[in-house]
């Protein structure tokens, strides 16, 4: 599977994993170095090294396909809505679950 279509297949995965650094959610604002560092340090936990002008890319690419099928709402080049509704909740560490 290639970078691009590991990211849409886990968008949801990815974005939870970049709101480990600042809040995502439906609605939020995302900028594309947000999303072009998410990438590097996406792909780096799974032992994939990256060069800064393959994640700017994958991000262009990235939001690219996701503005086109609604995911995202383009404001500018740069600057993206999160247009999707996140499946699981998210529990932080020292919640209890019931």
């Amino acid at each position: 599977m290639n970078h691009l279509n590991e990211l849409i297949t886990n968008k949801e995965i990815f974005f939870r994993f970049i709101a480990e650094r600042g809040p995502v959610f439906t609605g939020a604002n995302v900028f594309l170095r947000d999303i072009q560092y998410g990438i590097k340090f996406f792909f780096e936990k799974k032992n994939i090294k990256l060069e800064y002008a393959e994640t700017e890319k994958l991000a262009f690419e990235f939001t690219s396909e996701l503005s086109a099928n609604g995911n995202l709402i383009k404001y500018n080049n740069y600057t993206w809505k999160v247009n999707f509704v996140f499946n699981e909740e998210l529990i932080t560490v020292g919640e209890k679950v019931s």
